[in-house]
């Protein structure tokens, strides 16, 4: 079982990466907006419910598809709300079950951030699309997170396309 856990910045292209990695290798997406937008539904962002919900439904997730060498892609974003030592709570869960986390980084220019931000796409699936409250955010430390454990692959993904950012993945971790 492989979790590719795919992490990074607002608007660093996660999700568009890993749904052409998902194309690319037929591994399934859980990417982090599946379980955040169903809590939205009920839950304020960073509520105590919010926070712990998020967190016993992406371990569930990993519990199980390790549970049954099941490989999935999963995107995240470092962020204050969740627990700092969620990145090595997952490692051994999955290494627990016999399975590898591969973690992948992707960066990119705080400029380019900001003009992602205003895409579209992002509005119309919820997420952060306002570079004001994203600068508020920054600067209030809501993006503060301690390292994440070595990435085996790092990607300036604002310096290629996505496809291209998925096919180095695919290609330095031996998927498909």
């Amino acid at each position: 079982m492989r979790l590719v856990f795919i992490h990074g910045p607002a608007a660093s292209g996660k999700l568009t990466v890993a749904r052409e990695l998902a194309a690319q290798t037929g591994l399934p997406l859980f990417h982090n907006h599946l379980v955040v937008d169903a809590l939205l539904a009920v839950f304020p962002f960073g509520s105590d419910a919010f926070v712990k919900l998020r967190e016993a439904m992406w371990m569930d997730v990993f519990r199980a598809a390790a549970a049954e060498k099941r490989s999935l892609i999963f995107t995240f974003h470092p962020e204050a709300s969740v627990a700092p030592d969620f990145p090595e709570r997952v490692v051994a869960l999955v290494e627990q079950a016999g399975g590898q986390v591969d973690f992948v980084a992707l960066t990119c220019a705080p400029a380019i951030v900001e003009a992602r931000l205003d895409a579209p796409s992002r509005q119309a699936s919820g997420k952060l699309s306002s570079v004001a409250l994203y600068r508020e955010l920054a600067a209030k430390g809501a993006f503060a997170y301690p390292a994440l454990p070595a990435a085996r692959v790092a990607l300036d993904s604002g310096a290629m396309r996505p496809a291209e950012a998925a096919e180095r993945i695919r290609a330095a971790l031996g998927l498909g």
